[in-house]
């Protein structure tokens, strides 16, 4: 008898995670996928600014080239730190390959431009 009792509590449980499972699903589906689409690419429109905003940055002086290879050092460090933590449905066009490709890639790039940043001489 005490098994039995034991055996149904674990269903009975089970069957409320499966039905707050499906509630989830259900509400992810009713936002609709134009929805869900754009409010997965606000992380990559996010970098997209930053880096954009570097490349202004370096365009209005050539004493500014320095500090904007600096600004999009940090934007794409801050891309592979955003890669790793966000979960792949949220990532958006973040991640194009496997999660420790793309971090690589953001995170080689950004220390690339951080030592070319830091070490080149700004032009006089």
């Amino acid at each position: 008898m005490k098994h039995s009792a034991k055996a149904a509590a674990r269903l009975e449980k089970e069957r409320r995670a499966a039905a707050r499972s499906a509630q989830a699903t259900r509400r992810e589906a009713s936002r609709g996928p134009a929805a869900r689409s754009l409010l997965d690419q606000v992380p990559y429109v996010i970098i997209l600014l930053g880096v954009g905003l570097g490349l202004v940055w370096m365009r209005s002086g050539e004493r500014n080239v320095r500090s904007g290879t600096l600004v999009i050092a940090g934007v794409l460090l801050v891309a592979g730190a955003a890669r790793l933590g966000l979960p792949e449905r949220r990532a958006g066009m973040l991640g194009s390959r496997g999660r420790l490709a793309d971090v690589a890639a953001f995170v080689a790039l950004g220390i690339g431009l951080l030592v070319a940043g830091l070490v080149f001489p700004a032009p006089a």
